[in-house]
């Protein structure tokens, strides 16, 4: 099943990705329960730590699909999802205007300890997102860009070239192979893959792109990671069939209500030998962070319900 049709089974958000600043972003994702960021965090702690133990460096991680940088948010401050998404919430944040908020976020982000393993670059096809980013002072470097389309220009090469960790908490779907051939193209080194890929995207293509550029890859068995609840019922069997197509047995992981997941990590052998993914990585299923509620009510362009949350 291709990617492009599996994808006509998710709701589309373009929209929250093209404004000037992430209130709109945390408002609608923060209302279908997005966790995917705070979930993530502690397993991309814990593999970048062990990267710095094999080289002795901290790692600079180019973040495929960043959107507004909440991936470095997260991590490199003591900060999670749903804190963000209350800040942004607030009458007042609400009010001011999208260049007066980066100059806030900036300062605001500043006055927290950095705790990260690592410096950031972002790339995003969005350029209002990589600016927002970049403005608050969550990147290092930021690159706009649909590499599905075009090719790296050779000043945005230089950006990414330091990157030695490929990063990906929801990309995979939206990108391919083409996307992550441009990038390994342009880095000084060959660097370590973090995939956190939905169950019902095949990664067979990623998996065979990095094992001919001298990579071996793993994937976390027994976990899985919640993405975000199903927008709403269409959203839901959309999603159910499309595995199902693929041989996926949703029953007890998406069929709860929830969007999963799975962890792949890829590197050079000799670091795979030295330190393997289940050594490094320790984590409890996201699966069990269960929501009560199945579905979002979403509402018709006159306001009425059209799918009523499910218990």
């Amino acid at each position: 099943m291709q990617i492009a049709n599996i994808n006509k089974s998710k709701a589309i958000f373009d929209e929250i990705y093209i404004s000037t600043d992430p209130r709109s972003y945390f408002s609608v994702l923060g209302a279908l329960d997005y966790m995917i960021p705070d979930v993530a965090e502690p397993v991309i702690r814990q593999i970048l730590a062990a990267k710095t133990a094999l080289h002795g460096t901290a790692p600079t991680v180019l973040d495929v699909g960043c959107s507004y940088g909440i991936n470095a948010a997260t991590h490199r401050f003591p900060l999670n999802f749903a804190t963000l998404k209350k800040r942004y919430a607030r009458r007042e944040m609400m009010q001011i205007d999208a260049r007066e908020l980066a100059r806030l976020d900036r300062h605001f982000y500043a006055s927290w300890p950095d705790v990260g393993h690592g410096s950031f670059i972002g790339l995003d096809v969005s350029e209002p997102a990589i600016r927002y980013a970049n403005e608050a002072g969550l990147h290092a470097a930021g690159v706009a860009a649909n590499l599905e389309a075009d090719e790296l220009s050779p000043s945005d090469a230089a950006l990414i070239a330091p990157a030695d960790v490929l990063l990906s908490t929801g990309a995979i779907g939206y990108v391919t192979g083409r996307t992550y051939g441009k990038l390994l193209d342009a880095l000084t080194g060959t660097p370590w893959v973090i995939s956190f890929v939905l169950r019902m995207f095949p990664y067979q293509e990623f998996i065979d792109l990095f094992t001919e550029r001298g990579l071996v890859t793993e994937r976390l068995t027994g976990a899985t990671f919640v993405q975000r609840r199903f927008r709403d019922e269409t959203e839901f069997e959309l999603s159910l069939a499309a595995l199902r197509a693929q041989g996926i047995d949703p029953e007890g992981i998406e069929s709860e209500g929830l969007f999963q997941a799975e962890l792949f990590l890829s590197r050079p052998k000799a670091d795979v030998e030295a330190a393997p993914l289940d050594e490094i990585v320790t984590v409890s299923s996201g699966r069990f962070n269960q929501i009560n509620s199945r579905f979002v009510q979403i509402e018709d362009e006159g306001g009425r319900p059209r799918t009523a949350i499910e218990a």
